[in-house]
């Protein structure tokens, strides 16, 4: 009886033990979120277009949550670099990341580790951007055409600087060049100061990118002979789309906010409503301008639709491109 009253009572403390780790995680887990900062990756370096505006609407969101939201870049790999982290980060809303449209289009076109929709969890779209191709203000190059021209008289000479490797401005490149059957050299960077400086000081020929070109333009040191959108932009109304010019192609790379695998919904709407108040800040908004970006809003859900319509049509334009040589 002894031994059983013993037995019965280490049973019960056991029990009490067991309740109190349990009590212990649920008011963790009931803990009003975020208790300390929130690291925003950012997958572009410093001072580009993007991390300027990202850093913004990071002080804006830090306000709205209670909590710093620090910025972290890891350039590189045509703005990929962040899935590796989220991937192998804990689901409790301390990291995030911006997900740019190369993401999507990436592990169509060689082996990796992570997958872009099944490894994030959805917070809400932010904006897309406007692609461009610009050459030196001094350039002969006055037109597409021109460039196209001079890619066919002088075969191997024309020098084409993109973002990086698989990123949009690469894309659309090859995808215009290939219908000529013609070529060019291709030259990768990893932001955009780097790249535009190289354009306009004449180290390559021809910049595409997104609108962190727009300081350059505006200042006389490129010109910019077409642009990605849908319709021309109010910032260069007489620079012509891709689309009016036959072409038809509209690109503007929507990017948005997403956080590992596996988040609570509640950790999300808190990141979401934080972030959707700080997006339609007039600062934000004013900051969007100077690059010519306007907000492009989708909640969680809606967000998350489109990243996997864009995953799905990305992996038809790399087959018809013939991109996909390592997936």
């Amino acid at each position: 009886m002894a031994m059983m009253g013993r037995r019965r009572a280490m049973e019960v403390l056991g029990a009490g033990v067991l309740g109190s780790v349990a009590g212990q995680t649920l008011a963790q887990a009931g803990e009003r979120f975020p208790a300390r900062p929130v690291t925003l990756w950012v997958p572009w370096p410093a001072g580009g277009a993007t991390d300027l505006t990202m850093r913004l609407l990071a002080d804006l969101a830090g306000r709205q949550l209670g909590q710093r939201v620090v910025v972290e870049n890891r350039a590189g790999a045509g703005g990929t670099l962040a899935m590796p982290i989220l991937q192998q980060a804990a689901p409790d809303g301390y990291t995030i990341a911006q997900l740019p449209h190369p993401a999507l289009r990436a592990p169509h076109m060689q082996k990796v580790l992570w997958d872009p929709i099944r490894d994030t969890t959805p917070i809400l779209q932010v904006s897309g951007v406007t692609f461009g191709i610009v050459v030196p203000a001094g350039s002969g190059l006055k037109s597409l055409e021109d460039v196209f021209a001079f890619a066919k008289s002088r075969p191997g000479e024309l020098t084409v600087a993109t973002n990086g490797v698989g990123t949009t401005p690469h894309v659309v490149m090859d995808e215009l060049f290939a219908r000529r059957g013609l070529a060019y050299v291709h030259v990768p960077y990893k932001g955009t100061s780097e790249q535009m400086l190289a354009v306009s000081s004449g180290q390559v020929m021809v910049g595409i990118n997104s609108n962190g070109f727009a300081p350059f333009v505006d200042g006389g040191k490129l010109r910019l002979l077409v642009t990605f959108g849908e319709q021309r932009t109010k910032r260069w109304p007489t620079v012509p789309t891709l689309k009016e010019l036959g072409h038809g192609i509209v690109a503007t790379s929507p990017y948005g906010l997403v956080g590992p695998r596996g988040m609570a919904s509640g950790v999300v709407a808190a990141l979401h409503d934080a972030f959707k108040v700080a997006m339609n800040d007039p600062a934000h908004v004013a900051e969007l301008a100077k690059y010519d970006q306007e907000l492009a809003y989708l909640d969680a859900e809606e967000y998350g639709r489109s990243l996997r319509e864009g995953f799905a049509a990305e992996k038809r334009a790399v087959e018809r491109l013939g991109l996909n040589k390592g997936g």
